[in-house]
């Protein structure tokens, strides 16, 4: 088949997450598997236009507003080329239904409802603007085609929030299995990580406040951040002691970090997934999160991590599960951890959507 995977952005820009490397790792596997298939997307500053990578050619336009104008007539040019489109929504997807053959096959991929998020991160006229093109406009658009979440609780979002009306595949993220390179075990003073992009939804903010309540009772104790964002200026300015901010990490390096912490923390307000607790997951490393969109379905509560209520003292949640840990049941959680995160894989999840691109229809995630 001719496939396109439109994403906003690919896993090489600087802001790039975790939903671009989703987009990625299913394009590269497509094309492993013998199709056609042309990765379009945003073009960050000193980017190529067009690259092949993986056997992916990457075709790059527009910025983060006007990418999905460009994408459109992009798409518009060659309508009869496509056999299938990933279209893949982060807060709002690309409309390809508006542009491509009615013969086409389009799956609209949401990772999570970002509502809430829009208002965070705009103006309030525009974050009115985003909610009615993620709402009641994509629910119209893609009413007749195929939906994917990445997680149970995406889809809960998608009927409540959304309104969306019909079947929704879940097909999770996958992981990679940690290099097989001897990992470093984490040391004998608490060490905390945080994984993710520097935005302000992430709320950072969040496990800095808690860091000298929890220093006063584990002086030895220190946080490692690693990501990129539009908020890393201004975290640094007024990081605590104890606290290191690495920036942006190549993937051997970052593994080996989390490998070497005793927990994770996820302050996040949402997500898809959370791609990073599988991550740690995969090296054995418990998360705590709040009880999120998401998170709540990527943390097994009491087996592979803790769930924080909403709004409640973040330095008490990462206490208590210091406290387990400190008991004796560290390597009882790290077990439990590698069978949950091996259950994941990306290989899995590609097979599940090359079905649905193929009109097949796949078993659902938990008969997998």
């Amino acid at each position: 088949m001719n496939v396109a995977v439109v994403n906003w952005r690919d896993p090489w820009h600087p802001a790039a997450g975790g939903a671009e490397t989703y987009a990625w790792e299913m394009a590269r596997r497509f094309a492993a598997a013998g199709h056609r298939v042309c990765f379009v997307t945003a073009r960050a500053s000193g980017q190529r236009r067009g690259e092949r990578i993986d056997g992916v050619r990457i075709a790059r336009m527009g910025g983060p507003f006007t990418v999905y104008a460009r994408v459109l007539l992009w798409l518009l040019l060659r309508r009869g080329l496509f056999d299938a489109v990933l279209d893949c929504q982060n807060g709002i997807p690309f409309f390809s239904p508006w542009v491509l053959a009615r013969r086409t096959r389009i799956i609209c991929v949401v990772h999570h409802v970002h509502d809430r998020q829009f208002g965070v991160h705009l103006p309030r006229w525009l974050a009115a603007v985003g909610r009615f093109l993620e709402g009641p406009v994509s629910r119209w658009t893609y009413r007749r085609h195929e939906s994917v979440a990445v997680s149970p609780s995406t889809v809960s979002a998608m009927r409540e929030r959304l309104g969306w009306a019909g079947r929704i595949h879940v097909i999770p993220n996958g992981v990679n299995a940690p290099s097989p390179a001897r990992l470093p075990p984490g040391g004998p003073a608490p060490r905390l990580v945080c994984v993710g992009r520097l935005v302000a939804h992430k709320r950072v903010d969040l496990l800095l406040d808690a860091v000298e309540e929890l220093r006063e009772r584990r002086p030895g104790l220190t946080v490692d951040i690693v990501g990129r964002g539009p908020e890393e200026a201004r975290l640094r300015a007024r990081l605590p002691a104890g606290v290191t901010m690495h920036g942006y990490l190549p993937e051997q390096d970052k593994e080996r970090l989390i490998a070497s912490a005793w927990l994770q923390v996820n302050t996040s307000q949402g997500e898809g997934w959370g791609l990073c607790v599988l991550e740690a997951a995969a090296v054995g490393v418990p998360t705590v999160a709040f009880d999120v969109d998401g998170l709540r379905d990527a943390v097994r509560h009491g087996e592979t991590g803790w769930l924080v209520p909403e709004g409640a003292d973040l330095a008490k949640g990462i206490a208590a599960a210091l406290d387990e840990l400190e008991d004796g049941h560290r390597e009882d959680y790290g077990a439990r951890c590698r069978d949950w995160a091996a259950r994941f894989r990306w290989e899995r999840s590609a097979e599940l959507m090359a079905a649905l691109l193929l009109g097949r229809t796949p078993p659902t995630w938990e008969e997998r």
